[in-house]
């Protein structure tokens, strides 16, 4: 079994759909815990810390194999507190970091400003040294949509924020959230996302230990 951790429930359904078409009979246990990206978001990931180790502990307990956090504000306290869990915890932008870490100059398009900093830090990390040119945009205004269920609306607003990024080799987006902006953008520079590279990872990690 494979767990997710989720800070929003629209993350399930694409999560389900990914692994229907790329993993089919991998069993996914889904948590979903909104509470925790808002308190991150004020107080900072950190404060959050005891929080996501307690529900790592319940899944790991029901027996997963591996868990993926979904949220790339958590992301490093996630995998700081699975160290000591036995099981792999996996953050879900880590794979499209080191793919956009191979690029020269990078614009990571984010809706959520605390998702900026956890995600330039981790491609410098993925970069393990190699000079990186990165750029952030933050889509004013979207993630009050994508609260307010107008998904539509939110994913044409970052679509928009990406058509309009200039000299990049690649473009980030940040949250899980954002994938479906990748389809609606038109831009020819290369737009990467999280979520079939992150479950992916997290699939084999999974399958290892099973």
């Amino acid at each position: 079994m494979l767990a997710l951790l989720h800070t929003s429930p629209a993350h399930v359904p694409v999560f389900d759909a990914l692994r229907d078409s790329d993993h089919p009979g991998l069993v996914l246990r889904h948590v979903v815990a909104e509470e925790l990206l808002g308190r991150a978001r004020i107080e900072g990931p950190e404060a959050v810390s005891d929080a996501v180790e307690a529900a790592l502990e319940d899944v790991v307990a029901e027996g997963a194999a591996a868990v993926l956090c979904t949220c790339s504000t958590l992301g490093e306290v996630a995998e700081k507190a699975g160290r000591a869990l036995g099981v792999p915890v996996l953050r879900v932008d880590r794979p499209m970091a080191a793919a956009a870490a191979e690029a020269g100059r990078v614009v990571v398009v984010a809706t959520v400003e605390s998702t900026l900093e956890p995600t330039l830090t981790l491609i410098r990390e993925e970069a393990a040294g190699r000079p990186v040119d990165l750029r952030t945009v933050l889509v004013d205004g979207a993630w009050e949509r994508f609260e307010a269920g107008d998904l539509d609306g939110y994913l044409d607003a970052v679509a928009a924020a990406v058509d309009a990024v200039v000299a990049a080799d690649v473009i980030v987006l940040a949250q899980a959230s954002m994938a479906g902006a990748a389809d609606r953008a038109t831009t020819t520079v290369p737009v990467l996302s999280s979520p079939r590279p992150g479950l992916n990872a997290a699939a084999v990690a999974a399958a290892a230990l099973s």
